[in-house]
């Protein structure tokens, strides 16, 4: 059944949302909104959203898997899908109604703000993001038709950078050092501090710490110390490399931010359809579809619901102090608008919750803390006097890129025989080995020499490694 309403109705509503942004003090990108139908937005889903990507096979695998699950009515589509791109692009489904058209263009202008204006997006050149990832497509599939290379040679490479690609810096907001300026660090570190009584003091002599070792300090960037380090590598491997590590630092962003992005986004789409004196009847559809999607989630968490959450509690403690919270921490020196475009610029979602995810509202979203014992899930702490810190840094631990391993290298001629060494940071929680050994293997694929991992296994300190095409585990004495 077609939807009841024009392209021209859209574009009236369209207006009267860009003058309610504009009062409201948001500062979103240019918009432009496309209208799709669902096959076209499977695609963009595939694709996150990108109106041109270079193609692998995990994509046409993915299409496929989503398709049969909507086909098949096991999952539905997303009402909206939005690029971080200047001028921004959004995707509207075609059979959505009036009013879920209205809500999702007010939610797609909270994500839009958000993208301008979160510090974590600072490093991504938006006015350059299509063009981008068009640049990648085109590339990508210069080198599938080269005769000399093909497609097969292409996907080997793309499937061992796919599989690292988030293994790489995650706060992009600092500026990385270079080589020389790390060496300079390290041999500053090095030197004792200067000792007035040296000559009746016994030190042992200084000695210049490993300049010539590779790298410097732990390097975090894998694809690209692989690209820079292993001369074996032709050009368009390093191109390969390269452009999968391009990729995965434009999604770092989304990834580091996704409670905020969509609770603030939300927020914003019920404060604007809220003043937009919407006619009963899209009213009470707004309402129903705005309490679909902040519903919490049974035994699971929905970042929309517990977003919103935080972001009105902080609208709501900075509109009316509370004067014994004031007491401890003095007073509130801006108004509670300025305090909610303050927080969006200069946190991720960590940070986020650390700071703005109070005991109250632990309470009163319900959280809690469960781990698997057998084929059950045993609730293991509740949010009271006791546990509701626990549960706090248990959720922040695990939101953004907490749940990638952190992987950095130590030394790329461990040995003396060209031996890839890299550690694993431990946080308490031990590798996944049937995942290690994968990526144990597509790292030795892109070295190509041996390569080795210390980390803890059942608090003890193994080195893993992969040689005979399987994983070999030696614990450190």
């Amino acid at each position: 059944m077609a939807a009841a309403y024009t392209i021209e109705d859209l574009q009236e509503w369209n207006h009267r949302i860009i003058d309610l942004v504009q009062d409201l003090g948001l500062d979103p990108y240019p918009q432009e909104f496309e209208i799709c139908d669902h096959e076209q937005m499977l695609s963009y889903m595939v694709y996150s959203g990108m109106p041109s990507h270079y193609s692998h096979w995990s994509y046409g695998k993915a299409y496929e898997k989503l398709k049969t699950l909507y086909d098949y009515g096991l999952s539905g589509l997303p009402y909206e899908m939005v690029i971080n791109a200047n001028p921004s692009i959004a995707y509207l489904m075609r059979d959505n109604t009036l009013a879920l058209q209205v809500l999702t263009m007010a939610h797609v202008y909270g994500h839009n703000d958000f993208f301008k204006n979160n510090f974590t997006f600072r490093t991504i050149r938006s006015e350059f993001t299509i063009e981008t990832f068009k640049a990648h497509a085109n590339r990508v599939r210069h080198y599938v038709e080269d005769p000399s290379i093909g497609l097969e040679k292409v996907e080997r490479i793309l499937d061992a950078a796919h599989a690292l690609s988030l293994q790489c810096r995650r706060n992009l907001s600092i500026r990385k050092p270079t080589e020389e300026e790390q060496k300079e660090a390290k041999l500053q570190d090095s030197k004792p501090p200067a000792d007035p009584f040296q000559s009746v003091h016994r030190r042992k002599e200084w000695v210049s710490p490993d300049l010539a070792k590779i790298p410097v300090e732990p390097e975090e960037d894998i694809l690209l110390f692989i690209r820079d380090h292993n001369p074996q590598l032709a050009e368009w491997e390093k191109d390969l490399l390269t452009m999968v590590h391009e990729q995965a630092q434009y999604f770092i962003p989304q990834i580091e931010t996704k409670i905020m992005n969509e609770g603030w986004a939300s927020f914003w789409h019920k404060r604007i359809l809220e003043a937009l004196d919407l006619p009963q009847s899209l009213k009470i559809e707004f309402l129903i579809r705005h309490t679909q999607v902040l519903s919490p989630i049974p035994g699971g968490l929905n970042p929309y619901h517990v977003g919103m959450k935080v972001w009105e509690d902080i609208e709501k403690r900075w509109s009316k102090p509370d004067p014994e919270e004031e007491k401890e921490y003095g007073p509130k020196k801006k108004n509670a608008r300025e305090k909610l475009f303050e927080v969006r610029e200069v946190e991720r979602d960590s940070s986020f919750l650390r700071r703005y995810l109070t005991e109250g509202l632990i309470r009163e979203l319900n959280l809690f803390e469960y781990k698997s014992r057998g084929n059950e899930k045993v609730i293991s702490r509740v949010a009271d006097e006791d546990s509701w810190q626990a549960i706090k840094d248990t959720l922040i631990q695990n939101v953004g890129t907490g749940t990638i391993p952190v992987i950095k290298i130590e030394d790329a001629d461990y040995g003396n025989n060209r031996c890839l060494f890299l550690k694993h940071s431990h946080d308490g929680r031990d590798l996944q080995l049937e995942y290690a050994e994968k990526t144990l293997q597509y790292l030795r694929q892109l070295w190509a020499r041996e390569v080795a991992l210390e980390t803890l296994i059942n608090d003890k300190k193994s080195v893993l490694g992969f040689a005979d095409d399987k994983l070999t585990i030696k614990p450190v004495h």
